[in-house]
């Protein structure tokens, strides 16, 4: 019998790392082709170059998750900071390649396999712990697209979560009181 307490963070997980997939989806899609590519300045990352390394080290770390060091001999992560000159189609290539790659095998894990050891650079993990830091180094990836996202949309940019001065309405909508 499985435990349930490892089951309910199992699926805890899932919900929220497909949650900051949904943010990013939402994000690209208030996105005009040419901001995916525009950067706050020389020192900083575009969209475009978050999205490619992100992507990477989702590719990277989720590929043969179980059985084999997260850090794969073939990802070059140098190259993941150079992404000029490319348009949506191919930002969202490497989105959707990086989280397919990690929504295959999360769904495949077992609530018995969260304290399985992985690796990622030699460095041995439970899988739990290398599924927080996923979901941290995700999440945080993910703030940036959508930071830059509201930048370059302004005012015309939806809110992804509760608007600005809305946060009443929403609990009263929610039945909270205070």
């Amino acid at each position: 019998m499985s435990d349930p307490i490892a089951a309910n963070y199992l699926e805890n997980f899932r919900k929220t790392f497909r949650y900051y997939k949904t943010l990013g989806d939402k994000a690209f899609a208030q996105l005009a082709d040419g901001d995916f590519d525009r950067a706050l300045d020389a020192e900083s990352n575009s969209i475009a170059v978050i999205a490619k390394h992100l992507g990477g080290n989702m590719r990277s770390r989720w590929r043969d998750f179980l059985t084999s060091d997260g850090e794969k001999p073939d990802r070059d992560r140098d190259d993941e900071f150079v992404a000029g000159g490319v348009g949506r189609e191919q930002v969202l290539a490497w989105w959707e390649e990086g989280w397919g790659h990690a929504l295959r095998e999360l769904d495949a894990l077992r609530p018995e396999d969260l304290t399985r050891v992985v690796h990622i650079r030699g460095e041995a993990h439970t899988v739990v712990e290398a599924l927080n830091r996923q979901l941290a180094h995700a999440a945080y990836h993910v703030g940036q697209i959508v930071y830059l996202a509201k930048q370059w949309g302004g005012a015309q940019f939806q809110s992804l979560s509760i608007p600005r001065g809305k946060s009443d309405a929403f609990n009263q909508k929610m039945g909270i009181t205070r």
